[in-house]
């Protein structure tokens, strides 16, 4: 097991919650790093792929774009783009709500749903890389980052 002073090369931190923070960050990126590899050879990125399964999650409703933005784990992403991106690719369809014209209502379509199916054996493989860990480990760990972000 490499240390995170080996991966990055660092002998001492000014704390534990400094180590913690630098951690957090390595860790997301090596698994953001490897989603995006895996995710690249369907010619979708994670935030695509996270547009997807919300849309999955609803099907066979549409939701609108704030809802999206609002269920989006990177909150950050620039949520009409991608979806016009994804509509290119019919991975999801657009319309304006005849009682709203503001919102638009996007819903995945056969297509988008087809490649979530294709994506899902790869999905498993890379869930696997965390299966040395116990079901206690794993919890735990979840429990542990849940308290992290409901800190005040």
């Amino acid at each position: 097991m490499r240390r995170l002073e080996d991966e990055i090369q660092q002998k001492k931190f000014q704390s534990e919650e400094e180590k913690i923070f630098v951690n957090l960050i390595f860790t997301y990126n090596y698994f953001q790093s490897k989603l995006e590899e895996l995710l690249k050879q369907f010619d979708i990125t994670p935030q695509q792929y996270n547009i997807l399964r919300i849309l999955k999650g609803q099907h066979p409703n549409s939701i609108t774009l704030n809802d999206i933005k609002n269920r989006m784990l990177d909150r950050n992403s620039d949520v009409s783009r991608i979806v016009e991106r994804m509509r290119k690719k019919n991975l999801l369809s657009r319309k304006i709500n005849p009682n709203n014209r503001r919102a638009v209502e996007i819903s995945i379509t056969q297509n988008g749903l087809e490649l979530l199916k294709r994506i899902s054996p790869h999905l498993k493989k890379y869930h696997q890389s965390i299966s040395h860990l116990s079901d206690y480990e794993m919890k735990k760990i979840n429990e542990l980052l849940d308290k992290l972000r409901n800190s005040k």
